[in-house]
């Protein structure tokens, strides 16, 4: 096997064990995600950002929907990445918000089937959106890069 060969393969890889990563948030149910969300705010609270005092009853729902943009801004960056050599143009940025929307979709349907958590088209476009926030940074790098 080349070296190009498997960097291709661990390309793909990632993009794989990053899908399993937002399966497993995924299948928390409300109440576990809900105990992470809180962890994350007392991190950030660490840091010396009091997102409570700034957002106040509604950070827990801010940083939810946060990671949801994040994790589709990863997902989506690593599937750029993964086709910069395979697909020409725009068309790997096509691919690669197709992926990310229909992942999104089924992690939605997935989270119907999970305690206290339910299925939100909001949050397919957050995810979505993080997807697309990901295109414009690679693509600005890129003309950057010229």
């Amino acid at each position: 096997m080349t070296n190009k060969s498997c960097k291709r393969i661990l390309k793909y890889c990632l993009v794989i064990i990053w899908m399993i990563v937002i399966f497993n948030f995924s299948k928390d149910p409300a109440e576990v995600s809900n105990g992470k969300s809180g962890l994350v705010i007392k991190l950030i609270t660490v840091m010396g950002i009091d997102v409570n005092g700034i957002f106040g009853k509604m950070a827990n729902f801010i940083i939810r929907k946060v990671g949801h943009f994040t994790e589709y801004f990863v997902l989506c960056a690593l599937i750029v990445f993964s086709l910069k050599n395979e697909a020409k143009n725009n068309r790997k940025y096509i691919i690669a918000i197709i992926i990310t929307f229909l992942y999104a979709c089924s992690d939605e349907i997935h989270q119907l089937f999970v305690p206290g958590r339910s299925g939100r088209v909001n949050d397919v476009l957050i995810d979505t959106a993080g997807g697309i926030l990901a295109i414009l940074i690679y693509k600005g790098i890129v003309k950057l890069k010229k």
